[in-house]
């Protein structure tokens, strides 16, 4: 125990420290934006980015991951608030975590691994377009010093590593910037302006809802939603990270973890959430590699919010602007641009079409499920592609068919149009050495051009099964078995 703490916790203090703290600052906009976007008091989304923070860096399974509340997750309830209230928000926050759990259980992590590289690049490329794109907003109608703290910000986040790696370039970024604006009396506008931050403490509070079956069909979809959303952006992002620092993490445990903050989340007055790719990328940059750093992004969040609430408010958004910005950056894999025209076409698609689709519906789960069922559709279509070559033997009246490749149900139609059934031979061999059968349409496939060999009077002999192929064949197969075509043509 004492090993676990001190490797996940406290190996690496001052850089988890003040990378949470640049995550606590970081979040403040966000949390309040995507309260806006699902129609609640920016509150909601500052108390659930605490607790789901501070709950997940106990219970999480990727040191380093920041989560809190997000736009994925708040697209998905602002359907929910707006017919039903925020009363019935919290229940379904509270279901979410309860599948969740379930869903950890059941080994949901394992699925991961059948994520394509194309899939998650696009994931990338595309979450690094979306933060970029949320930042436009609010230069619409600003002075141009606004643009120019924008530009300031980003100069000191780039150069300021060359003097100093010791306090997180993005901290410094924000810090200088806000005492450029507060001083000057700039006329650009602040966290403040965003939402009313009321310095309050979330108190406990079980949703006020009917207990019944009614309460359930309403909430159930969009639970379902929530849970499947923040669990695909979570353990991606988990992956990313994985990627980022060289290290593993236990997806299942995350998935627990994801339920049990959303549950505790939903006591506390919070809005569903899950991972955030962007706010983790930054972590994870700026020095954060352990628990540590996930827990001070939500208690300083809290700390904010209570006791520096006066001074919070007067951060201009320009200085938090250029930190999203540095971070949309220096997310997107670049070196996929160069290496699109290089990769398989197949691919290539994947990515593109992945980053499409995240962009124009600006849901990150929709876009990895698309792109997952593209990759499948190109990889079936792949193997399906079956080798058939055949000889004769003449001395014998043989006709011998070698079969090359995977017999399932996307291939079985060329391999049964590959056989002649009115060929002048007495016997028919099938050399399946160089095959697999894999599923009922392979078995299937067999029995039919035994059948159909056998009613043009063709004996038919299935060769070189491996071991499992034969398994199957026993199992489901009708005619290649002893004596079967004669009891069947007989009955």
């Amino acid at each position: 125990m004492e090993a676990y703490f001190k490797q996940q916790w406290f190996s690496n203090v001052r850089g988890d420290v003040l990378s949470g703290i640049v995550i606590a600052l970081a979040l403040i906009p966000e949390s309040i934006g995507f309260s806006i976007i699902a129609g609640v008091s920016p509150m909601v989304g500052l108390y659930a980015s605490v607790c789901i923070a501070v709950v997940i860096s106990f219970v999480g399974g990727r040191p380093a991951m920041i989560s809190a509340a997000t736009g994925a997750m708040a697209l998905v309830l602002v359907g929910l608030v707006r017919k039903h209230g925020i009363e019935y928000m919290l229940a379904a926050t509270i279901l979410t975590g309860v599948i969740q759990i379930l869903l950890g259980f059941l080994g949901i992590g394992k699925l991961v691994k059948f994520i394509p590289r194309s899939v998650m690049t696009g994931f990338v490329n595309s979450l690094s377009i979306l933060v970029f794109t949320a930042q436009l907003p609010y230069f619409v109608g600003e002075s141009w010093q606004m643009y120019a703290m924008v530009v300031g910000g980003l100069v000191i986040i780039y150069l300021f590593p060359k003097i100093s790696k010791a306090i997180p370039s993005s901290l410094v970024a924000i810090l200088i910037i806000s005492v450029i604006a507060i001083t000057t009396g700039s006329d650009v506008r602040t966290v403040g302006d965003m939402g009313d931050i009321k310095g309050a403490l979330p108190s406990f509070i079980l949703p006020n809802v009917p207990i019944s079956f009614e309460t359930i069909s309403i909430i159930l979809p969009y639970a379902i939603s929530l849970a499947l959303v923040g669990l695909i952006e979570s353990l991606l992002t988990a992956q990313i990270l994985d990627d980022l620092t060289d290290t593993s993490s236990n997806k299942n445990q995350e998935s627990k973890g994801q339920g049990i903050a959303n549950i505790v989340n939903g006591l506390f007055g919070g809005m569903a959430g899950c991972a955030m790719i962007g706010q983790s990328v930054i972590n994870v940059r700026s020095g954060g590699r352990g628990r540590l750093s996930t827990f001070i992004a939500g208690s300083f969040l809290m700390f904010l919010i209570i006791v520096l609430n006066k001074l919070v408010v007067q951060i201009p958004l320009a200085a938090l602007v250029s930190v999203m910005v540095f971070v949309s950056i220096s997310t997107f894999d670049w070196s996929s641009l160069k290496n699109v025209l290089k990769l398989p076409k197949t691919d290539a698609a994947v990515m593109v079409i992945t980053v499409g689709v995240v962009v124009s519906t600006h849901n990150l789960a929709i876009g990895v499920i698309v792109g997952i069922l593209l990759s499948a559709i190109f990889f079936a279509a792949k193997i399906s592609k079956v080798k058939v070559t055949s000889k004769k033997i003449n001395l014998s009246n043989t006709r011998i068919y070698s079969v090359e490749g995977q017999l399932f149900f996307a291939s079985v139609t060329d391999f049964v149009s590959a056989i002649d059934y009115k060929d002048d031979v007495e016997t028919v061999e099938i050399d399946l050495s160089h095959a697999h059968v894999w599923d009922e349409s392979g078995v299937s496939a067999i029995d039919k051009i035994i059948l159909k060999l056998h009613e043009n009077g063709i004996n038919t002999k299935i060769i070189g099964l491996n071991g499992s192929s034969k398994s199957i064949i026993e199992s489901i197969g009708v005619y290649n078995k002893p004596g079967a075509l004669k009891r069947t043509m007989n009955h």
